[in-house]
């Protein structure tokens, strides 16, 4: 099986612009590919998976990743999948942010002489002067054609800020002048940049007369059409310190069976003949699927320590046996507590099992709340220090997230 044909299998493509030549360039390593992050957090999240496994898949077969850093089009802001205006972030943020993708990327990615190259597009946009900018690439570029593009129609209802119609100007820049500077033949991306990377395609054609291509990936979403990579409401993320890597596997260990094979083939680099075989899987053994997915995600990004740790914390908890230390925990002092107690409602704010009291006490009202395997139904219930000593306090929120609770 060729690369190409790996990728298919996988399905990972979504469009290509030419699908024979991409093939053929990808199949003998002759591409030199972009996909590019901008810096809106200063962490990666999972929804940044695909690209990642996509650009190191590739790297294996051959062919030079070029891991490009938003520094630039971050201060515009990608419209694309929005509904509202990106958060203006200033220069020393969008900086900052782009230092901790560097370190993050490194864990998939071989940078280095003749391997992968990182770039940063503030090196070249920054420095753009506007009417020079307008003389040399605005022709190419209709507004009409623009108007059409899907990433700027489902905001024509709310508005869409000038600021923000000129970041399909600015991708297709990037891919213009990295054509030029440094070989790149290729952009890869979600499959709602489409259109944004048809604007390098034809910017390239249109000012240099030569052929660059592109192709999407297919977006990671669930069996019901929404997006992956997000827990009640907030993202899920690839530094330990905003999601731990229990959560983290917690996430992959609790997708929908409907879901579960499908990431399996997606975004990890278990041999497709094994995957095939797991296709006939059903019942308990969806259950192992999703043990396999939660380890070889979690290793992949926080290493085979923290996946075997979280693994048996997640066993500890769900089937009994393993070592309960690895559980998600919060230490509180004697300054937590109030006559030697405190509140479940303060407990659960502090263990960050709730943004608020008001959230915590509509948890606690809906029974969705259990300590140490009995359920919580008061909201005034409170736990003394000694009820947290020892192996501590487990406290249980729905079905599937525990907290132990231990105190100084």
């Amino acid at each position: 099986m060729t690369c190409y044909e790996e990728l298919k299998a996988r399905g990972l493509v979504a469009q290509v612009t030419n699908e024979e030549e991409i093939s053929k360039m990808i199949n003998e390593g002759k591409a030199t590919f972009y996909i590019g992050f901008d810096c809106t957090a200063d962490s990666l999240t999972a929804g940044h998976f695909m690209a990642l496994t996509l650009m190191k898949r590739l790297q294996m077969a051959g062919n030079r990743p070029i891991a490009l850093i938003g520094g630039g089009t971050t201060m515009i802001g990608d419209p694309s999948g929005r509904t509202d205006m990106r958060k203006m972030l200033t220069k020393e943020d969008i900086d900052h942010n782009a230092e901790c993708f560097k370190r993050q990327m490194e864990r998939f990615i071989d940078f280095g002489e003749g391997k992968a190259m990182m770039l940063n597009n503030a090196e070249w946009l920054l420095s753009l002067n506007y009417v020079e900018l307008l003389r040399e690439v605005g022709a190419c570029f209709s507004v009409n054609n623009m108007l059409r593009a899907e990433c700027y129609k489902q905001r024509m209802e709310k508005g869409l800020s000038f600021l923000e119609f000129n970041y399909m100007i600015m991708q297709s820049y990037d891919f213009y002048y990295m054509f030029q500077h440094y070989g790149c033949n290729m952009q890869f991306g979600g499959d709602d940049q489409w259109s944004n990377m048809l604007g390098g395609t034809e910017l390239i054609r249109r000012k240099l007369g030569k052929d660059a291509h592109a192709m999407t990936i297919t977006l990671l979403t669930d069996s019901q059409g929404k997006k992956m990579g997000k827990t009640a409401g907030n993202a899920v993320w690839l530094d330990p310190n905003k999601t731990s890597p229990y959560d983290f596997y917690q996430y992959w260990r609790n997708v929908d069976d409907a879901d579960v094979l499908k990431c399996i083939r997606m975004l990890t680099f278990l041999p497709i003949e094994q995957i095939n075989e797991m296709d006939q899987w059903e019942g308990s053994q969806l259950n192992t699927a999703k043990e396999i997915l939660a380890y070889e995600l979690t290793k992949m990004v926080h290493g085979e320590e923290e996946a075997q740790k979280a693994q048996s914390a997640a066993r500890a908890l769900f089937v009994g046996g393993g070592d309960m230390s690895n559980t998600p925990s919060t230490t509180l002092s004697a300054g937590d507590l109030t006559d030697g107690a405190i509140g479940i409602l303060d407990l659960m704010v502090k263990c960050g099992l709730a943004p608020s009291k008001k959230e915590a006490r509509r948890l606690v009202e809906q029974g969705g709340v259990s300590a140490n395997g009995e359920k919580v139904s008061d909201v005034n219930a409170a736990f003394t220090a000694g009820q947290m000593s020892g192996d501590g306090l487990m406290i249980k929120k729905g079905k599937k997230v525990f907290h132990r609770v231990l105190v100084e």
